[in-house]
């Protein structure tokens, strides 16, 4: 049975006695091994455009993560299956306790883990297809071999209430951007993240119009040149390249936030920004082969904004590629002036575990979540509690 237990506010308490708290008689922790104190080194900066990644490398014990399933493995094999939920009668393994569809509804799908690996899920990974395309709601395990789970989810595709496709994918390994996973972790409110998804869309073809290559150029009589268009985006007019021009009108014709990330010439300016501090990351960790490299800080525009922190590198590696694109599609869309983050703040921003207020949302023996809310920041710990698989997988961590 899940259990959320809410452990109130805990003012300016050091977090050695926070993480000893979870191990108390009692709590919510008890009878489990001690969390490990966090310990975490940042690395020099990786740059391009308004984009900085700063690697996070850990110095306690590394852990084996090598039979967690993720959400894409399982897709791609067949071995996990994600419908509505009025099919879900289709996918049941035996009788399932308390569990009564009644047809497709906007924030809930199915998910069924026929895989003998248990399944994470992190909040803000896009699942396409269905009536809606939607988000992953929270981080959570799927247990080996599970019987249909009611799948918490939050629509990135208002207007649409039509079955696209039977089946649902990943469609291209997406994860939602930060400031978009951030409105779904932390404020669960359909409309709020519908309103993010449209303030992003609107962001992403405002720079699209201003990217070098789509921003039109007048002739040198100061007409409008053969190969430029005038077009209306969000509201102005202004001058696009042919090729801009037909970007755009596709991105104002979907309402779907995996398509309009997936929009080619929004695919070239994420790539400029990606590819580059890719392969910068890849030559740094191949430098650090003796050290844990297990996460990333995260700067768009000067500010720090975000950190994802794994248990092994192994893991971090499988998620790398989308995140490394969600993070590069914040940077191309981010508006607003520059901030003036650097190495010691970075470091800072994961040394910081200072909270007033936690709440633990958890499903003995399979996983726990914690909710950490500080002066600055909010963060979310999963931590497995699988028979000897008792620690921590993924930290995500944003600032406030």
């Amino acid at each position: 049975m899940k259990q959320k237990l809410i452990l109130g506010t805990l003012m300016m308490v050091a977090p050695v006695l926070l993480l000893m708290a979870r191990g108390m008689p009692g709590g919510p922790g008890a009878g489990l091994p001690e969390p490990a104190v966090r310990e975490y080194k940042v690395l020099q900066p990786i740059s391009r455009g308004n984009l900085t990644i700063f690697p996070v490398v850990a110095a306690g014990k590394i852990h084996d993560t090598s039979d967690f399933l993720t959400l894409d493995e399982g897709i791609r094999s067949g071995d996990v299956v994600v419908t509505e939920v009025g099919k879900m009668h289709t996918m049941v393994r035996r009788p399932p306790q308390n569990y009564h569809p009644s047809g497709a509804q906007v924030n809930t799908l199915v998910l069924v883990n026929n895989s003998k690996r248990p399944l994470i899920l992190l909040a803000g990974e896009i699942v396409t297809g269905g009536k809606q395309d939607r988000v992953v709601g929270k981080d959570r395990i799927i247990a080996p071999e599970s019987d249909p789970v009611d799948l918490s989810v939050f629509c990135v595709e208002p207007g649409r209430w039509v079955e696209s496709s039977a089946k649902f994918d990943t469609h291209n390994y997406f994860m939602a951007q930060p400031s978009v996973r951030k409105r779904v972790v932390e404020d669960k409110d359909q409309q709020k993240v519908w309103a993010e998804v449209q303030s992003q869309k609107a962001n992403i073809a405002q720079n699209l119009a201003a990217a070098p290559g789509i921003a039109g150029r007048s002739a040198s009589n100061g007409g409008t040149s053969s190969t430029s268009q005038t077009v209306e985006v969000n509201g102005a007019n202004v001058e696009v390249t042919t090729t801009g021009a037909s970007a755009l009108r596709e991105l104002d014709s979907t309402t779907s936030y995996a398509k309009a990330r997936a929009n080619s010439a929004v695919q070239e300016q994420i790539k400029s920004i990606a590819d580059p501090v890719e392969k910068s990351f890849e030559s740094v960790i191949k430098q650090l082969r003796d050290q844990n490299a297990v996460g990333v800080v995260v700067a768009v525009k000067g500010r720090i904004i975000w950190a994802d922190i794994f248990a092994s590198r192994e893991l971090l590696s499988k998620y790398w590629p989308k995140l490394l694109q969600s993070y590069a599609a914040e940077a191309f869309s981010a508006t607003g002036g520059r901030g003036d983050s650097d190495l010691k703040s970075a470091q800072e921003f994961v040394d910081n575990w200072r909270t007033r207020h936690e709440v633990v949302d958890s499903e003995p023996g399979l996983y726990r979540q914690t909710e950490m809310t500080g002066d600055t920041f909010r963060a979310f710990e999963l931590t497995s509690l699988l028979p000897k698989q008792v620690f921590d997988l993924h930290l995500s961590k944003m600032a406030e």
